[in-house]
């Protein structure tokens, strides 16, 4: 009687532990929401295997930073303080996430950027084209 108990357990077992991470695969994607409000905050690239990152040289000195408002409706608006009054330029285009994809179209122009990290308090992106890491925080 013990002996079928304990197979009876072991068999249930090893069908949940088969079926139960199938589903909960998500590639390496992360689960955080991308839509918000991000300040630029640093930019840089990597030099002999190590990220450099400097302060945004866009951002306008005595300004509220530039941002990235990627907003749930897939428009993404560009805002850029500049001049000496810090006047404020939105830009608006759309976006598409496609796993750790992120694409910003603005126009006829679109970048396509690894999403490197996605936490509440920060996004990173690496363009695919020019290698330029961008660091935007909420």
């Amino acid at each position: 009687m013990k002996n079928r108990n304990f197979l009876y357990v072991l068999a249930l077992s090893l069908g949940m532990f088969a079926t139960s991470c199938s589903s909960d695969d998500n590639e390496g994607e992360t689960i955080v929401p991308i839509q918000g409000k991000y300040n630029l905050s640093q930019q840089g690239t990597i030099v002999d295997g190590k990220e450099v990152l400097v302060n945004a040289p866009e951002n306008q000195e005595g300004c509220s930073r530039d941002y990235l408002d990627l907003r749930v409706s897939n428009a993404a608006v560009i805002g850029d303080y500049d001049g000496s009054n810090c006047a404020l330029v939105e830009t608006t285009g759309t976006y598409v996430r496609s796993h750790n994809d992120l694409t910003i179209t603005v126009g006829a122009v679109s970048t396509t950027s690894d999403i490197m990290n996605l936490t509440n308090k920060e996004l990173k992106l690496k363009d695919k084209a020019t290698g330029i890491i961008t660091v935007y925080t909420r």
